[in-house]
């Protein structure tokens, strides 16, 4: 299949349809042992300090990577995408925009998945077909993220890998339902993780530092149960339609669909605590006020920009908010105790 970079989560089963493999260029350029390199080639081409350093990564991995097609979402993704797109047509690389509706509209929905189908020469019901092929990879993705709030033998590094990457498989669904197949055997064998352990959820696009975050946090008590973004790449709700799923999909659209996601998750979750990320230069991170109104926990917001790794200040940053988390569960033990039946002894 030929290969076609996507700047974030579209409707994949429409690339499928049509031939493609679509490459998450952001996963491509955080996976990079030197992601630091991407970004200053993109700098060297003339994109500011001040930019985000993922859209600076996602030049850097075209350019480096040599991939010729990408499509660029337009509208419920980035505000930078625009001019990204535009760089990339003077780099003479073929640019397809991809806008999701400004509301969640099936009509609407459906209307973007038609033009994108007739774009790249395929139809809506070719890539339907495909959407329940793919049924059998989100339903894995689904008992993963169960696995790590409900059974508690997943770890969050685990459910954060496996649920990001769903945005585009890996680059191979079949090796992508092998993969998780094997961990979910693996979970399945697992000891539960210690009830006293704190329980998070993380909000925001995913950070730059992940696996050095997750690791942290449970060396020191705490463990993330809820992430919200890489859930919703993952396509957490079964649906009857793509229009359907895309717009279940929360990402794209306001921030108070978001919100009617994510609070009763932080109750079903039996959430402790929350750590948002933002990134630096993005504007979603003006979303932290309004989120803030909403969620009636402890929260840490964190800005990360080109930081690969946890500083000794961000690692101090996180130390002082879990002992804010454990002194306000001590005091608010609410129902948590009462909803969680199982003895855990895994440290």
């Amino acid at each position: 299949m030929k290969t076609i970079g996507i700047t974030t989560t579209v409707p994949t089963e429409v690339l499928l349809a049509a031939g493609y493999q679509p490459i998450d260029l952001n996963n491509i350029f955080i996976s990079e042992p030197n992601p630091e390199r991407l970004v200053t080639k993109a700098e060297r081409a003339g994109f500011p300090i001040n930019c985000c350093t993922w859209i600076k990564g996602i030049y850097g991995t075209v350019m480096e990577r040599g991939i010729d097609s990408v499509i660029c979402v337009t509208n419920g993704d980035c505000s930078n995408t625009q001019m990204l797109m535009e760089v990339l047509k003077l780099k003479g690389i073929n640019t397809i925009p991809f806008a999701y509706p400004d509301n969640p509209n099936l009509l609407h929905m459906q209307a973007c998945l038609e033009s994108l189908a007739k774009t790249l020469n395929t139809t809506v019901d070719e890539a339907e077909k495909m959407r329940l092929e793919l049924e059998r990879a989100r339903s894995l993705a689904r008992e993963l993220d169960e696995l790590t709030w409900k059974d508690d033998v997943a770890n969050g590094f685990e459910n954060h890998y496996w649920l990001v990457s769903a945005s585009d498989f890996i680059g191979d669904v079949s090796e992508y339902e092998k993969g998780l197949n094997r961990l979910l055997t693996e979970c399945r064998t697992r000891e539960p993780y210690r009830d006293d352990m704190l329980r998070l959820a993380y909000i925001g696009v995913p950070p730059v530092f992940a696996r050095d975050l997750y690791r942290f946090l449970e060396r020191n008590g705490a463990r993330v149960v809820f992430n919200e973004m890489q859930r919703q790449f993952a396509m957490p709700h079964r649906c009857n339609s793509l229009a359907e799923q895309y717009c279940k999909y929360t990402y794209p659209y306001s921030l108070s669909q978001r919100i009617d996601d994510i609070l009763p998750g932080l109750k079903e979750r039996r959430v402790d605590g929350v750590i948002h990320y933002v990134q630096a230069f993005c504007h979603r991170g003006i979303g932290d006020i309004v989120l803030r109104e909403h969620i009636r926990l402890p929260m840490l917001t964190v800005e990360g920009n080109n930081e690969y790794n946890l500083t000794q200040h961000l690692k101090t940053r996180f130390e002082a908010f879990l002992d804010v988390v454990k002194r306000h569960r001590d005091k608010n033990p609410g129902d948590r105790s009462k909803s969680c039946s199982k003895s855990k002894k895994r440290s």
